[in-house]
């Protein structure tokens, strides 16, 4: 199956060389055709083609949500206050109740945390209540043609093609979020081939009503990933206001014990024993005046789930809060917000006029626009943390006003 995959989308790809971005003023029906035609002669059948296209019109709003993703533009606090809600804990305490025989089996199969599981569950879906509705082929189809994610749209409308052509699911089954992704858990198409699994031996691999098989999947994604079975995720912690922010490598791992001694402290009780001997990151998501993290390697298994730090941060909080842990303590900056992309361009259109290379402004604050601020920050003898919120949109735009004058 995985074979056939890589065959149509090998096939796919010699196919739409040169098929980049949307060329201005091309529409939705010049996309639908071009694609149509190379899907077919990918090797896609006819009748597969005809059922997934047939009648399809874009979306518009699917752009709109693409470019807004609340994890990527909400400050973290209000994204943990929606992400391991009151409601949203209590809720998955009681599904995971309902589920525990099975979920301990599953997480035990796989070598997971059986919270996390409970916790992705809730994030993805509300523990089921709400997988999404969207026609997901006409996600896709709206995503490719607006060009952004081009060739990752219409690579998983391949694998949508194989789906259909395996007898995984029926064209009325594609039902999902915005963003393609489908099922209790989300899987976009091409992972669903790769980690789906069949949790009850039935013969099918139903992430849509099938809460074990949805369970299992992402435990299969999880432990493929490399998640350590019994080690920790995810801690706060205090970072005290001596700490040399210049010196700080966010990529780099140290023993906790290393940590301890360059005067971090749990945000709540002691170290414990088996944390001092584990080599973590430091993440300071909302700035050195807010909380820090310990960050392990199951972190960044979870990233491998979805590709921002709010969302692991959500899943690992929330599983810790399922499981009876307390709230974050804090505090945040709340003077403080992170800024959207607009005032995200101004700041990288501003350190690169400053002579602090940020790369192209794009509105999204990545490694390279914290690397340029830290390197402003310390140039100009401020805390050296790159946190992108309003005090350093304030200072860039000052200095760059400055230095014009």
């Amino acid at each position: 199956m995985i074979r056939r995959l890589l065959v149509l989308a090998a096939s796919f790809s010699l196919i739409t060389a040169g098929v980049t971005a949307q060329p201005e003023g091309e529409s939705f029906a010049d996309w639908l055709g071009g694609f149509r035609t190379r899907l077919v002669a990918s090797g896609v059948e006819e009748a597969t083609a005809a059922a997934m296209l047939d009648g399809l019109q874009p979306q518009m709003r699917i752009i709109e949500s693409d470019r807004s993703q609340p994890e990527f533009v909400r400050p973290l606090w209000s994204y943990l206050d929606i992400a391991a809600s009151d409601l949203r804990i209590s809720n998955g305490r009681a599904a995971f109740a309902e589920n525990r025989d099975a979920v301990d089996d599953i997480a035990a199969h796989f070598g997971v945390r059986a919270e996390i599981l409970i916790a992705i569950w809730g994030l993805e879906s509300s523990y089921g209540a709400i997988p999404g509705n969207n026609d997901i082929v006409q996600a896709l189809a709206t995503l490719a043609w607006e060009g952004r994610r081009r060739s990752w749209a219409e690579a998983q409308l391949v694998a949508v093609a194989e789906m259909l052509e395996s007898g995984y699911a029926t064209r009325a089954q594609l039902t999902g979020s915005w963003a393609g992704a489908m099922g209790q858990m989300q899987f976009i198409p091409t992972t669903y081939l790769e980690r789906a699994h069949d949790w009850d031996g039935d013969g099918q691999r139903n992430i849509w009503t099938d809460p074990e098989d949805a369970l299992a999947s992402a435990a299969n994604l999880l432990a493929r990933e490399g998640w350590r079975v019994g080690a920790p995720t995810l801690l706060e912690v205090r970072v005290p206001a001596e700490f040399d922010f210049a010196a700080w490598d966010p990529g780099q791992s140290r023993l906790v014990s290393e940590w301890a001694m360059l005067g971090l402290l749990p945000a709540a009780g002691e170290w414990q024993a088996d944390h001092l001997m584990r080599a973590a990151r430091l993440e300071l998501p909302a700035g050195g005046q807010g909380p820090g993290f310990l960050t392990f390697p199951n972190f960044r298994v979870i990233k491998r789930y979805n590709n921002s730090t709010s969302y692991a941060i959500g899943v690992a909080h929330l599983a810790d809060r399922i499981a009876g842990e307390a709230p974050l303590v804090g505090p945040w900056p709340l003077d403080n917000p992170p800024i959207n992309r607009s005032q995200t361009r101004e700041v990288q259109a501003g350190l690169n006029a400053l002579g602090f290379d940020s790369g192209t402004p794009d509105g999204l604050a990545g490694p390279n626009t914290r690397a340029a601020l830290r390197a402003f920050q310390r140039a100009h003898g401020l805390l050296a943390d790159g946190y992108v919120g309003r005090a350093m949109y304030e200072a860039v735009i000052a200095a760059q006003a400055g230095n014009t004058d």
